[in-house]
């Protein structure tokens, strides 16, 4: 007979199922269960698919797999392998088909449980086979199977363009870009006429559109491929498909790209809802590329990623900040970028009252700056340029000058940062980009003058036996070319203005403006110096402003010069402007400068010489004819010198004015010099703040607490002209602490506070006499000792220190703070059969003394005992099938040996004992009135024996008593006799209970109770009234159902009432079946529940059969009969349990069945 259960376990991996074999398993065992599970997968035909799985047990589970629609056991096409060193279960198919594509099973299995879990694998096969052939005639190539209507092609496809045609990946951008992003896709493809790209670029949304009507619904939320925080690259879509079924591809540069549909992997596509995102994992630079995704065939989304050529110079380092104070982080990069991503605990981080992003002019170093550092923004901080990354800490550590629990001021220094020279470094790498940008552009001049020197002729051929002898005459010369052209020139207005061309060789040029040719004239010079051509006017006037042009030979250039003035500020203005702006701390600090409107005017603001962005606590505010600068809720920071810089390309202006932020001193700066320290006198001298608050300081003010105290005395004040202070009221031997404010015109500043200051000099007490054990137990160590003979001082208390057996480390027990007050300590702190020496100092004002000399050594332990038993019961009643359970406390020392037994006799093995220290546990788990007895207990130890008696009485709610008769023996008195209740032969402590009711109180009370027989006289039976008895029968469960007697007494004087029967209606009928039994095919050790309805008159009697055999009376099932409703219940089905089922209601009118299979599957 196969013992195993079927209990359902859950795992802590979702869709993992866990089937236990057994109820209990034993410790340090365990069932199968998955760590990793599988993930579903989607590849492509012809490629190698695997599965990986990890799972645990106690024993190694044994690990197979098999598939939903056919068998594993090809090991040409199923290879099962286990790596040891990751302990992973691997499932590998090579070369995979179509066929393949299945949900396979993975089961884990050990004695104790098995676990299954299941994967599904879709595989895409390579075109759409309508009509399959033959294995043998079927084309493998994917090339001319695949029906993909997307014109872009492998890079192996690829065909050589013609000259004039358009890339296709230019047009598959357009098609899913936004109409902002038009201009920049056709500037990347040199795309110059709009019209013409917008008429076709309708024209092939409505052909895309028409397409994609058959696979999809509707689409819309088109996002591009970005990098995320987590250096991981996606694009979304949200796509409301037609057949839900329809194949879903991925493309990357016209490359099917393989995916699976769960996060971790490579390349993944998850779908939520109607949203589709695509994600791809460890970034390379092959990753670039072209992605799309297809609906069978059908084009529905392009985007074009592309990962910047770029990497970390200096790399972010860790910043470790006070709490209020701000923090950077620096990093430099090698190639300008414009933004770069900045991410906080896995957070996007953005511009705001929180966090400054800055970047250099060049885009080389970029910043960081973590305003007002408080603890909680701890943490992983990052940089991310394209798919590098680097990444540092910020440790934020709490300002412990605070005082009171008070939030801490905010601090104006900055933490962090790279350590290094940044603007050099940055510096050195931009001269190294403008060397390599002009020694590319000279290449690619060289290359240029090499074409055009080329003779256009074409190459001829000439016979091998013709020799073909070189020209005599000249060389040929290189073609002329330009080697720096025009620019554009901004002149201001009265000042000279040159343009300048240099040729490649010496040649002749002519200069035009405006298509007429100049020729030298009063302030205009046209000069000529080797390769160098040189247009110069002299005073630049609103006439010279136009294009001029110069050309020679086959060679042109030509640029704009435009005439204007340098901005300039009104004298009145830059007065006002010059004035410091005063406001104090917590206020608002504006500027406004006016100036004179200009084109191309740009205006930027400075605060000691850096510039400032708007947002946090800056509002830049720019209108036509001036411009605003303001500090929101100015801090003492905030002081400095404030420029606004106006520049145009004619040049640029400044004005300098001063933010003055007025604000209370700060704190006198330290440290605290004790310049004496006696009996009398403590003076101290500091130094004046570093930082007045932008308002002399007036004077100092000093407060005083005495040590171990919580009050704080002003002594007084100084005025700002002496840092010294003389303290008389001191006390020998005290310690004080000494606060010392600045004040000014604002208030007062934060303290500076001193170390603890003893008045005069520290004399401590002496020994003391060494500890005596007063008592000892394995818990704790009583001592005494005396106080020492020369104290020096008011006595504060004592420290107590301990020393283990065998170290030499001493252990205080209470710090020199927390005295010990009187001359005896009970040690608790100790350890079981440890042995232990102790001493003692004595402790005054000045501190503790030399320790006294050791005790003895003392154990642990608790003194010998004969063993005790504490409050024990005596007697216990439990209703039967429950458990017993006696937990009997006791004392003794050693531990004493523990026995039971049951009447005098040994206990029998299915009775549990736990015994624990100082407690013993006798458990029964389920009772039975047999187990009813004496239970004895003995403790027993070398300092004695001792044992007690507990009376266990297993009951249960008694059987109700047999008919109770009534018989009159004499007038007035009745005899109340009844029957025995079955349980009193098997009970010794049932009784009985009578209760009486009469007609004339209409009550029922208790006449007799605690009756041991089975008769009872009731006595004043008077006539003419209705006499009831109930009898019931009580044990220590309490009463049983009662037994009713019947009416004693007869009304003679009653008139019978004559009353119409009605006709009788009969509802006779033989059986029938209501709902007939159902099919049931359940797994082997699960719950099994069958039901029918029947229905008959008189109530038929039903019978259970399997396969012909009554089953009514077997313990294995449960049956039961509830007005008709016929019910059997299995708790856990087994194999044999399988076979037909009937049911057979029978009455005196007929007879009924119905009947049913039960397959019960392994």
């Amino acid at each position: 007979m196969d013992a195993r259960v079927g209990i359902k376990k859950k795992s802590k991996v979702p869709g993992v199922m866990i089937t236990q074999f057994v109820e209990e398993i034993p410790e340090g065992k365990s069932h199968p269960d998955f760590t990793r599970k599988p993930i579903a997968l989607t590849i492509q035909e012809g490629k190698f698919a695997f599965f990986k799985a990890i799972v645990i047990g106690e024993p190694q589970p044994t690990v197979t797999w098999a598939r939903n629609n056919g068998d594993v056991s090809d090991t040409s096409r199923y290879q099962t392998k286990y790596d040891p060193v990751a302990n992973e279960h691997i499932f590998e198919m090579a070369n995979v088909k179509p066929d393949q594509a299945d949900t396979y099973k993975c089961f884990a299995t050990n004695e104790y449980g098995k676990a299954v879990v299941t994967v599904v694998l879709n595989v895409i096969q390579v075109g759409f086979k309508k009509d399959p052939k033959p294995a043998a005639n079927e084309v493998g190539d994917f090339k001319t199977v695949l029906k993909r209507k997307s014109k872009i092609r492998p890079k192996s496809e690829q065909t050589e363009r013609k000259d004039g045609e358009v890339d296709p990946k230019f047009w598959e951008l357009l098609l899913s870009a936004d109409k902002k992003d038009y201009e920049r896709i056709c500037t990347e493809f040199g795309i110059t006429d709009f019209r013409w790209m917008l008429k076709k670029l309708n024209e092939m949304k409505k052909e895309r559109e028409e397409e994609q009507a058959q696979f999809i619904k509707s689409i819309s939320n088109l996002k591009p491929i970005e990098v995320n925080p987590d250096c991981s690259a996606s694009f979304e879509i949200d796509m409301d498909m037609i057949d839900p079924s329809s194949r879903i591809f991925i493309y990357k540069d016209g490359e099917m790209v393989p995916y699976t549909k769960e996060l971790g992997d490579k390349h993944s596509l998850k779908q939520i809802g109607r949203k589709y995102v695509f994600s791809i994992k460890d970034l390379l630079p092959d990753d670039a590329g072209l992605y799309q995704l297809d609906v069978e065939g059908v084009n529905m989304f392009s985007t074009d990623f592309k990962i910047p050529v770029i990497d970390f110079l200096v790399k972010i380092q860790e910043v470790k900040a006070t709490e209020r104070e701000d923090a950077v982080f620096e990093c430099v990069l090698s190639n300008p970028f414009s933004k770069i991503m900045w991410v906080g605990k896995n957070l996007p981080l953005e511009q705001g009252d929180k966090y400054d992003i800055e970047a250099s002019e060049d885009k080389l170093i970029h910043r960081l700056v973590v305003k007002d550092c408080m603890v909680v923004d701890k943490g992983i901080y990052a940089a991310i340029a394209g798919i590098k990354s680097c990444n540092a800490w910020l440790v934020v550590e709490p300002d412990k000058s605070s005082q009171g629990g008070k939030k801490a001021a905010r601090k104006t220094t900055r933490a962090g940062g790279a350590g290094l020279d940044l603007e050099k470094i940055a510096q050195e790498q931009q001269q190294k980009l403008v060397k390599d940008r002009e020694e590319r552009l000279e290449q690619v001049k060289t290359a240029k003058a090499e074409m055009a020197a080329a003779p256009e002729a074409g190459p001829t051929t000439t016979p091998p036996s013709q020799e073909v002898k070189p020209a005599e005459g000249p060389p040929t010369k290189p073609a002329l070319h330009i080697v720096s052209g025009l620019s554009d020139v901004y002149a201001v207005r009265g000042k000279p203005a040159e343009l300048v061309v240099k040729m490649s060789s010496d040649c002749d040029g002519a200069w035009l403006k405006a298509g007429e040719k100049l020729s030298s004239k009063a302030g205009l010079a046209l000069t000529k110096d080797g390769n160098s051509h040189k247009l110069t006017i002299k005073t630049s006037k609103e006439e010279d402003v136009g294009l001029y042009r110069f050309e020679a030979d086959d060679c042109k250039t030509e640029a704009n010069l435009c005439v204007g003035d340098v901005p300039e500020f009104d004298p009145d203005d830059l007065h006002k402007f010059s004035k410091p702006v005063i406001v104090k701390v917590g206020q608002n600090g504006s500027f406004k400068m006016p100036f004179t409107p200009q084109e191309s005017l740009e205006v930027r603001w400075f605060k000691d010489g850096v510039e400032l962005k708007d947002g946090g606590g800056v509002k830049m505010v720019k209108e036509a004819n001036h411009s605003r600068l303001m500090f929101r809720d100015c801090l003492r920071s905030d002081t400095g010198d404030i420029t606004i810089q106006l520049k145009s390309p004619y040049g640029s202006v400044e004005a300098k004015s001063r933010l003055i932020v007025l604000d209370k001193s700060g704190p006198p700066e330290g440290p605290v010099e004790v310049l004496d320290s006696s009996a009398s006198v403590v003076e101290l001298k500091w130094n004046p703040p570093q930082d007045d608050g932008g308002s002399p300081v007036t004077h100092y003010i000093l407060e005083r607490q005495q040590l171990g105290q919580n009050l704080w005395k002003k002594l007084g004040d100084v005025t700002a002209d002496k840092t010294v202070y003389r303290d008389r009221n001191v006390v020998l031997g005290k310690k004080y602490i000494y606060r010392i404010y600045a004040e000014n015109s604002e208030g007062l500043s934060d303290p500076l506070q001193t170390e603890d200051i003893m008045a005069g000099t520290l004399v401590f007490p002496g020994p003391p006499g060494a500890p005596k054990v007063v008592s000892a137990s394995k818990t704790c160590i009583h001592l005494t000792w005396t106080p020492p003979v020369e104290t020096f001082g008011t006595m504060v208390g004592y420290q107590l220190e301990k020393r283990k057996k065998d170290t030499v480390q001493w252990i205080a027990l209470n710090p020199v703070s927390e005295p010990i007050e009187g001359d005896k300590y009970a040690v608790k702190d100790v350890t079981e059969g440890c042995e232990y020496e102790f001493r003692v100092s004595a402790i005054n004002e000045s501190g503790a003394g030399e320790p006294s000399p050791p005790s003895a050594m003392v154990c642990a332990k608790n003194p010998n005992m004969r063993p005790h038993f504490k409050d024990p019961e005596d007697f216990i009643v439990i209703r039967a099938g429950n458990s017993v359970r006696i937990k009997i406390l006791y004392e003794a020392e050693p531990p004493p040996s523990i026995s039971w037994l049951k009447d005098d006799e040994p206990i029998s093995p299915w009775i549990n004992v736990i015994n624990t220290d100082g407690m013993s546990q006798l458990v029964i788990p389920s009772s039975k009135r047999s187990d009813s007895g004496i239970f004895t207990i003995k403790a027993k130890n070398s300092s004695g024996e001792a044992s007690f008696d507990i009376e266990v009485r297993v009951t249960d709610e008694p059987k109700c008593p047999g008919p109770v008769a009534l018989e009159q023996t004499v007038h007035g008195r009745l005899l109340v006799t009844w029957a025995p209740s079955p349980d009193q032969e098997v009970d010794d402590r049932l009784h009985y209970m009578v209760a009486e009711h009469d007609s004339n109180t209409r009550m029922w009370h208790t006449v007799v109770d605690r009756l041991f027989c089975n008769t009872y006289t009731a006595n004043n039976i008077q006539p003419g009234r209705e006499y009831h008895f109930r009898v019931f029968a009580k044990n220590d469960m309490g009463p049983s159902e009662p037994s009713q007697s019947p009416t004693w007494g007869i009304n003679s004087n009653r008139i019978a009432v004559t009353t119409s029967m009605p006709t009788e209606i009969s509802f006779e009928r033989p059986p029938s079946i209501l709902v007939p039994l159902k099919v049931h095919t359940p797994p082997k050790g699960y719950q099994l529940y069958m039901t029918c309805a029947i229905r008959g008159c008189p109530t038929p009697s039903v019978t259970w059969y399997l396969n012909d055999i009554c089953i009514n009376h077997d313990n294995n099932y449960y049956i039961t009969n509830s007005y008709g409703v016929c019910s059997m219940s299995i708790l856990r089905v087994r194999t044999k349990d399988s076979g037909e089922y009937r049911v057979v209601a029978v009455n005196s009118f007929g007879r009924a069945e119905c009947s049913s299979k039960l397959l019960v599957k392994d």
